[in-house]
């Protein structure tokens, strides 16, 4: 299975010419230990803007430490993060995000029992302004509802009209797309995604995969942790091969097929 032929003008770069440019998230030999574990064994990284980098590996490999390492979840023993080629410290997941690094996890953080429009601005609610916000504290709801449908719409996300319904009655995919769209709205420079498609059907997945192309035409790099082959080589431009703790090999869906990328990952082939 090879890659759509029909990518943007920045994501259909070949990997000689993607190098040529200045990646703007960046990590140089991440070393993470766990007492005697290895999570991370000297891994390098780099996002370029507009791609998807997808990162695949077999359990243990040490993609969900990567990640983390890579968000503020974990700090690293040693090693190097740059940000827009500015070396940077995440302590916390709180400091990625400021940094403009949204993360949307395979446990989607999500809250059922709030509407689309709240879930998209959890934690980042706008008040109204003048007294009624800085005095009273009143939410400026008609505002934030309005915003969230923009966000929607830019996203082509059409199964989402009303942003006045409450989450929980929502399908998973329907779920996904909306912390999708709140890590678009708030993710000014990377967005990260954790297995998006894995407790999803055929369809729900293939809706979340338009959004992946709907970020890239966006402009927005993307990081996709994933084990559906099919589904990585479809979306991603170049896929980051993790193995034992190390960076295996990091190749396109042009150079390599589905089968090699299974073999580099297994250890049966090099790249």
């Amino acid at each position: 299975m090879t890659a759509p032929a029909s990518r943007s003008a920045s994501a259909s770069a070949s990997a000689h010419d993607v190098d040529t440019r200045a990646p703007i998230l960046e990590a140089r030999r991440l070393v993470k230990t766990y007492g005697r574990v290895v999570g991370l064994d000297g891994v390098g990284l780099k996002l370029y803007p507009g791609e998807v980098l997808a990162i695949i590996g077999d359990n243990g490999a040490g993609k969900s430490t990567l990640v983390k390492c890579l968000t503020g979840a974990e700090v690293p023993d040693t090693g190097e993060l740059l940000l827009d080629g500015r070396p940077v410290s995440f302590k916390r997941p709180q400091d990625a995000r400021a940094a403009g690094i949204e993360t949307v996890y395979q446990t989607l953080a999500v809250s059922p029992a709030l509407d689309v429009a709240s879930n998209l601005f959890l934690g980042r609610e706008e008040r109204k302004r003048g007294i009624l916000g800085s005095v009273f504290r009143m939410l400026d709801t008609k505002g934030m509802r309005a915003k969230a449908g923009r966000e929607l719409a830019e996203l082509g996300i059409s199964t989402l009209q009303d942003v006045t319904v409450p989450v929980e009655n929502l399908s998973g995919g329907q779920r996904q797309a909306v912390a999708v769209a709140r890590a678009a709205a708030f993710g000014s420079k990377v967005v990260v995604l954790d297995e998006p498609t894995a407790a999803l059907g055929v369809r729900e997945s293939n809706q979340v995969l338009e959004l992946v192309k709907a970020l890239r035409e966006r402009g927005i790099p993307v990081i996709i942790i994933s084990h559906n082959m099919p589904q990585v080589f479809e979306v991603a431009d170049r896929i980051h091969i993790q193995r034992l703790g190390k960076r295996a090999a990091t190749i396109t869906p042009q150079s390599h097929s589905m089968t090699e990328a299974v073999a580099i990952m297994t250890g049966a082939q090099t790249a």
